[in-house]
This record gives structure tokens, sequence and C-alpha cells, in this order.
């Protein structure tokens, strides 16, 4: 049976040897492999593993982008019983050295010079690291240490390893078992060191079929793998769930070419996190705002049309007239259709969000134009897929029902907790994490707050530990309100402010390419980030998106008290690097909270500036200090509205 990930590849190579399994664009041109050259690599790169030294049970570290013989050696790890450990690509070296230390890992496989230069940097308090093998040879040419190896030289060892002992593969798959470890995940976190998530072949393999059921995913599909290749989303999408259905993966050129290669590709089966679907919409907008003022009436005409229409069309839920029907198809044919190609998902079959909660403006924008954009909820430690929304039983405001397996109660806090095929077996070398994660009975604290609908959906309000209350008892979820700032496309990033206060406060990242375009429109000079965020008529039109967000709260029984009163927009962009952001571009609330305290009390005083002095990292590790003085500013708050209101970002534009 195939139950690990290697016996997946050795059925793929022999029902399906000729059909592509991977493709990488290279110089301009696409390279393809087929699940019979990708079994060659996988054993030429296992026997070479093999050859110096590589035991079971042992950890190798893949440090890249995404790239064919990073997955290759992912899999040749597991061939030989070992454990593959991802890693984030733009981790500084620091965040690498630890995982190094903690994991024992003496093997590593990675893309570039960069990644070797880290590597090299952390080596002296690594020094278990014995093995450093590098895909792309440029600007390594005169490097001499003796842990360095090219991946030609590392392929030619296991071929030769491999002439001797034939059966070595063979022999080393059979002794794979579905119990055993497949991937160690470090979790970007929130809040200290990354913890390490033990997953077994059974955990992964389990929650990607069940998946791969219910959206009958075929070896026809098409995925564009873009994602972080540590990240645990871009591994069930683009690697497990890719050796279920036997689906060809391609991965981009670079970050700089997702959008031209997505195009090319056009993937069938998508998925994109929140911040990618509202960086999209964004570059919509801009263009938009830049075209002639016929198309712009002619697309925002249409888009209105298609939000009242599209996603009941989609979902074939509603009855829809024959006049809206043949107005849908006229704008399918003018503008939605065009849209889709310029995004790039014109086959786009399914397609999921996840990751963090997404506002439901962006997600019916969305849907709206024919694009079968769906929710999943998951974590790491859940091997992802736990909840997902299945064709027809899409809700804007739920992650779907409960998958195949999954056991799912809420705790008297409004805590969801679970048990589910995909569950992990623990954090690595931390008993006491995972007994706060997993209680003695079994049940997985998920750490979300939210309920079950009257149809079973799930509905998350927002982290546990996050959701409050403000002084008069209004609850106070701030992921929610973040989400409403973010669909407009001039704000980038958002934190809230709220429990145990007042009011609502808001730090704001705006969007450089956003309101840098709408600058330059209006003749407004700028020198960069810090200068354009100080501007009085950029704090005027943020201004304006914090009012339509409070207006559109008006309308909530629950949240209207929560509208957001005072605001500020942070002189620099919130950044991974100085610990204000998670890897996979989570806000660390409490982080923010304590490094910018001064900013949150003043937005809770009668001042209307604060000086702040603030600590940033650059690309070359130095440290500098960026100070500025703040303005604060007051949005406008609405009573009780009979109507509803919802803020888009074409208004928010015009």
């Amino acid at each position: 049976m195939a139950d690990t990930f290697p016996r997946l590849l050795l059925r793929h190579a022999s029902v399906r040897p000729h059909r592509p399994a991977l493709r990488e664009k290279d110089l301009g041109i696409w390279q393809t492999w087929t699940w019979g050259q990708l079994l060659g690599e996988v054993k030429a790169i296992a026997a070479g593993l093999a050859a110096l030294g590589f035991e079971r049970g042992q950890h190798l570290a893949i440090i890249g982008e995404n790239r064919p013989r990073l997955y290759a050696s992912i899999n040749a790890v597991q061939a030989l019983g070992g454990i593959p450990v991802p890693l984030y690509e733009d981790a500084v070296a620091p965040e690498i050295g630890f995982v190094l230390r903690e994991a024992e890992i003496e093997f590593a496989v990675v893309e570039d010079q960069e990644q070797v230069d880290k590597l090299l940097e952390v080596l002296p308090q690594c020094p278990r690291l014995k093995h450093i093998v590098y895909d792309d040879p440029r600007g390594l040419r005169n490097y001499r240490q003796p842990q360095l190896r090219a991946f030609e030289s590392l392929q030619e060892l296991g071929r030769q390893f491999h002439s001797s002992r034939p059966e070595f593969f063979t022999q080393a798959v059979a002794k794979g078992r579905a119990t055993d470890i497949a991937m160690l995940f470090y979790t970007s976190g929130t809040t200290g060191h990354p913890k390490g998530v033990v997953l077994t072949h059974r955990n992964l393999i389990e929650a990607g079929r069940a998946a791969v059921e219910m959206d009958r995913l075929t070896a026809d599909e098409e995925v564009l793998a873009y994602l972080p290749l540590a990240w645990v989303g871009q591994n069930l999408f683009s690697y497990v769930q890719a050796l279920i259905a036997g689906f060809c993966v391609s991965c981009p050129e670079s970050g700089d070419t997702v959008m031209l290669d997505m195009r090319e590709i056009g993937p069938t089966y998508y998925f994109a996190p929140p911040r990618v679907l509202e960086a999209l919409l964004t570059q919509v907008t801009i263009r938009m705002e830049d075209a002639s003022w016929i198309k712009r009436k002619m697309f925002r005409y249409f888009m209105e049309h298609a939000r009242r229409v599209g996603a009941p069309l989609l979902d074939g839920t509603a009855t829809v007239g024959w006049r809206d029907r043949w107005l849908y198809a006229l704008g399918n044919y003018l503008v939605y259709g065009p849209l889709r190609n310029a995004l790039g998902m014109s086959r786009v079959r399914v397609a999921y969000t996840a990751g963090e909660a997404i506002g439901p403006d962006l997600f019916v924008f969305y849907r709206s134009i024919g694009i079968n954009l769906k929710q999943l909820y998951g974590s790491t430690e859940t091997s992802v897929f736990v909840f997902m929304q299945p064709d027809g039983q899409v809700k804007p405001d739920t992650v779907g029902l409960p998958m195949k397996g999954v056991q799912v109660k809420i705790a008297e806090s409004g805590e969801i907790l679970l048990k589910c095929p995909g569950l992990f077996q623990g954090y690595y070398k931390n008993p006491q994490a995972t007994a706060e994660a997993k209680d003695a009975d079994g049940w997985f604290h998920t750490g979300d707050a939210g309920f079950l609908d009257d149809d079973g959906h799930v509905r998350i309000i927002d982290r546990a530990k996050d959701v409050g209350r403000l002084r008069d008892d209004t609850l106070f979820a701030p992921k929610y309100l973040e989400n409403k700032l973010k669909f407009f496309p001039y704000i980038k990033e958002a934190v809230a402010f709220g429990n145990g206060r007042e009011h609502a406060a808001a730090i704001i990242n705006i969007d450089v390419a956003a309101v840098g375009d709408w600058a330059e429109r209006r003749n407004l000079p700028y020198s960069g980030y810090t200068d354009l965020a100080a501007k009085d008529p950029v704090y005027e039109l943020v201004r304006e998106c914090v009012e339509k967000v409070n207006l559109d709260l008006s309308h909530d029984p629950k949240l209207r008290g929560s509208q957001i009163r005072r605001f500020v927009i942070l002189h620099k962009e919130l950044d991974a690097d100085d610990g204000e952001l998670t890897r996979t571009r989570k806000v660390r609330r409490r982080i923010i909270g304590d490094k910018y305290a001064k900013i949150v009390e003043a937005l809770y005083a009668d001042a209307d500036h604060v000086e702040m002095d603030a600590q940033v990292k650059f690309e070359d590790g130095r440290t500098g200090t960026v100070r500025a003085d703040l303005k604060i500013r007051t949005a406008r708050t609405f009573p009780e509205k009979k109507t509803a209101f919802a803020g888009s970002r074409q208004e928010a534009a015009a």
C-alpha cells in the first residue's frame, strides 16, 4: 500500500512515468521532469546522502525557494527514513542557527549562495553541521569550505553508490512505515522561539487525501508553487497532494515573475493566503485608476453588478433573472474574463485561502468575478485540512464543515477543540508545550475562538487570547477590524487595540505602491515610505478608509461599539526581520504592543502626536534607529444605522 511518500512516488513512476511531475522556469524557459525522471533524481540523491553517512532518523535542513531539486531532496530523505526540516528562505542566520542546533542537523540542502552564506555564518555555533549541498553554483566558485558540495557532485556520488548496490533504494523504502515521522515543521510563532511540529506520513497523507477526494482533484491539475517551502500549507498543496493525486507542480523563476509565470501555466488548483489576494486586488485597483474614465466607469458598473449576482451564479443556490444573467455574461466578456486572465486565474477550477482570517468583502470580490475561491481552516499541528467549504456551501463568514474524521467541540471559553487524523505527534523536544496544546483526552486546543452555526459550519471570531471587551463590555475582535481596514488598497497592514480600553484604536501601515500611485496622480512629491506616511493628505485618505469601516460597523449590533476612534500611520513598515511579523506575515500583536507601547498610550491620551524611536534590522544584519514624530488623528464614529453599507475598494479609489 502507498502509505509513505516514497511509495507514492514509486506508484506514479509506474502508472504515469511519462507524465509531467515538476516544472521549473529557468532563464525564461520551462524545464520539465516526468514522474519517471523524478524517481531517478530521488534515487541518486538518496544514494548520495547514504554514501555521505546519512542514517535513518536523522534530520536534514532544506532551505530555499520552490525548486524541483529541493522537492526531490525531501522525498529522498524520507526514502532513507530521515526527516526533512524545511526552513524559511528569508530567515536570518540566527533563526536558522537555532533550528540547526535544536534539531541536531548534520546535513543541509540549500538553493544558492545566499543560503550557503547564512549556514557558514552560524557554522561556529553549529559544529554538528558537516555537509552543505547547494543547487545553484553561481557565486560559489571560490568557496573552499570542506562542508560544501555541489548538487551534481552529490548525484554523481549517488549513482556510483547505486551501481554497486542496485537494491539499496528499494530496500530502504520498504523499511518505511506510515507511522514514521515524515517532516518536522518549525512554526513561525507569534511569540518566542519557533516550535518544531512533528508530523508522520499518515498524518499528512490522510489529511491530504480527504481534501483531494472532496474537491475531486486528479492527475490533470496544474499547480504553481510560489509560497515559502517551509510553510506547511505550501507542502500540503504542492508536495503531499501532488503525490496523492499525481498532478504537476510548477516552480516560478523567481518571486518577481510569479504573476507572469502564473498566466503562462494557468493553474487549475490554486492557493493564496489573504495577504496575496489583497496584494493582487491592490494591483488591479492601481491599474484601473490609471485607465481612461470610460474604462473606470465600465469597471465600476459591472463590478457592482457582480457583487449582487456573481456569487449566487457561481454557487447555483439562488434564482437569478434572465436580465441579470445577460448583464453578467456581458460583464464577463468585457471585465471579469480579462480580469481573471490578468490575475492568472482563467483556468482555476478551485481555489482556497487560509493562513489567517480573510475579510468578507475581499472574499466576495473574487467569487463575484467567477473564481471558485473557498475558505479552509487548519494549522501546522493539524496538517492543515480540518474545516473546508464544499462546493455549493460557501459562506463568506465561515471556514466550512469539518473534514472526514474530524471531531469538534467548543469549550466554555469559546475556544475550538478538535481531534483529527492529521493531528501532530507533539512539539519536538518540548513536552510541556505539547501538554499545553493537547490535553490528556487528546483534544487539541486551537487557540481560536468560534462557534458552529445552524448549518454545522464553523465560524472563527478571532484568536481566543485576542478577543476581549472594551471598558463598556462591548465585544472587541481585533482581527475582524484589521481585515476590514486591509480591504482598502491603501492600507497594507493594521494592528487594532482596545481590550480594557474606552474605545478601539489602530496602528496602520500604508501600501506604498497604492498610496504612491495615488500621490503621483495628485502631484504630491515624496522621498520614500516615511515621508509619504507623514503627509497630511495621506492621513486624510486613511481617515476616509477608517470612517467607512466605522460606518459599516455601525450596522453590527455586537461590534458597533468597537468603531475605531483614533489611529496613527507608522513611520516604518512592519517587518519579519524586526520581529513584528512572523515569516508567514502574521502580526505579532503582543510584540508590537510592547515595542510601540508609547504609541499605544498616546492613542488613548489627548496628544495629537508622539515622538518615537524604533530599532530596525537591515538586510546585512546591522541594526539602526529610525526616529519620527508621528501624528495621531481622530476618526468619525457613527450611531446605529438601519441600512447596510459595505465599503469597497472601488468606492475608496473613487
